[in-house]
């Protein structure tokens, strides 16, 4: 019996340990006191933006204590999750430092904005798939997310944008990256030699396949093995439309000191460029929800495992196939991400008053 207690003591130790080693060596450990107060006729959520994300309702929804309390605080930033096992939503406020803050868009890439690379005709996809929900998305960025960058800016520390394609010698010269700030003489350039580099391909692949071969037993099977619903390869997209410097959309401002991600270099060099500069907080935006803003370099799935990570719900799109606006689809995702992910939207991110 006196050796299971000395096993069950040395367990504990072994825990708690481990907790507190996962706390940072500045902040002391707290205990967080999980008491939920049900709200009540609580207005639906993500409701500023209606024409781009359905606003989100619950029947049964509760406040939760202050959860990101840090020393300093100067930022305020509301958020909320669902949980299953509460049955409803949990909202909660949080306390940033928003020198401790970076805001990163997901792949705004430039595509059908001007600058040069746009979608092939006929029948060629890229970005949100079609030149109309590609314009759409555009209004999306002009409308929300690049207010909200402007309105950032001044108070966090960072604003990066990543984007697909290698690291190459044209986009290194046109935008700040992790390691060099680019001069003004360079960026000029650069511009001058991304617009000859978009202009140069053709944007021109073939037309709709007009003759399938089908089995009579299975053909369905072969339908669509032949004309799957999204082919985004030379086909239809032409030679050489995916090995260009894709650029941040023209519908964002960027300005000298933003950073760009270049995706193929991996988690690891963002993480150790993030943690150099003593960011512990990340207000994702961007595309796309169900793709890209999960998955990717810069998405959650990766950055939720070293930093706190806000998804500011209304400043991201999910696709939307088969219908004529991302109202319901971004709803949809955002919801299901909300299982595991702190939720807020641009309207709850504001400067604490001193």
């Amino acid at each position: 019996m006196i050796q299971n207690r000395n096993v069950s003591g040395l367990c504990l130790a072994v825990i708690w340990l481990s907790i507190c080693q996962s706390v940072s060596a500045d902040e002391p450990a707290r205990v967080y006191q999980n008491r939920l107060k049900l709200i009540k006729n609580a207005e639906p959520l993500l409701a500023d933006y209606p024409e781009f994300v359905q606003p989100i309702e619950e029947v049964r929804r509760f406040e939760a204590p202050l959860l990101v309390d840090d020393a300093g605080a100067d930022l305020s930033v509301r958020a909320w999750r669902f949980s299953y096992n509460a049955r409803g939503i949990i909202e909660m406020p949080n306390r940033l430092r928003a020198d401790k803050t970076a805001v990163i868009m997901v792949h705004p890439w430039g595509i059908d904005d001007g600058q040069g690379w746009r979608t092939p005709e006929p029948a060629g996809v890229c970005d949100f798939c079609t030149p109309t929900k590609n314009h759409l998305a555009a209004q999306h960025t002009r409308t929300v997310i690049d207010p909200f960058l402007k309105q950032m800016r001044p108070q966090v520390s960072l604003v990066m944008f990543s984007l697909i394609a290698p690291v190459d010698p044209i986009r290194k010269k046109l935008y700040r990256t992790f390691d060099y700030q680019p001069t003004d003489e360079e960026r000029a350039e650069a511009k001058k030699q991304l617009k000859a580099r978009l202009d140069s391909l053709p944007y021109q692949g073939e037309p709709l396949i007009e003759k399938l071969t089908l089995s009579r037993d299975r053909p369905v099977i072969d339908y669509f093995r032949q004309f799957p619903g999204l082919m985004s390869g030379d086909q239809y997209n032409g030679a050489g439309f995916w090995n260009v410097p894709v650029p941040v959309t023209a519908d964002v401002t960027v300005h000298k000191d933003d950073v760009l991600i270049f995706d193929q270099e991996g988690y690891e060099p963002l993480k150790k460029f993030l943690n150099k500069h003593g960011i512990r907080h990340i207000l994702l935006t961007g595309y796309a929800t169900d793709m890209c803003f999960c998955k990717t370099t810069a998405g959650y799935e990766n950055l939720s495992k070293d930093f706190n990570v806000f998804l500011v719900g209304d400043a991201t799109l999910a696709t939307f196939p088969a219908n004529s606006s991302p109202r319901y689809a971004t709803n949809a995702h955002i919801s299901f991400a909300s299982l595991n992910h702190l939720i807020t939207q641009v309207s709850w991110i504001n400067k604490l008053e001193m």
